[in-house]
């Protein structure tokens, strides 16, 4: 995940919630754009 954009990064969260993928993956996700403090880009539309 180190690799993708901080824009492709959320684009992929959107798209696992959309397609109900695993929890786990979901999660991993959450847990990077915490990381890099993308939090607000998520929150905003959620």
């Amino acid at each position: 995940m180190y690799k993708l954009s901080d824009e492709l990064l959320i684009e992929s969260y959107y798209k696992a919630k959309e397609l109900k993928l695993s929890a786990e993956f979901v999660k991993l996700i959450e847990k990077e754009i915490e990381r890099r403090s993308l939090t607000h880009k998520i929150k905003a539309t959620s």
